[in-house]
């Protein structure tokens, strides 16, 4: 994902963006049912943790280096 240009950084921004979303809502939806998967709802939330470090990640390369 190194040689990607700023275009593609930003359109797999905006993916992931989405897609932390959608699993905050499937999170509590899921947190919210009575019959709720224990096993199920940590790997969700992991999930969101990981795209959450990707759009951390993400970030940080389409901010310039203003130190340089």
């Amino acid at each position: 994902m190194h040689d990607l240009d700023p275009g593609q950084l930003a359109m797999r921004l905006m993916e992931l963006r989405s897609e932390h979303r959608d699993l905050d809502a499937a999170i509590a939806a899921l947190a919210a049912s009575p019959d709720c998967d224990e096993l199920r709802l940590k790997r969700m939330k992991k999930r969101k943790l990981a795209v959450k470090d990707q759009i951390a990640w993400l970030e940080n390369k389409l901010i310039p280096d203003l130190d340089a």
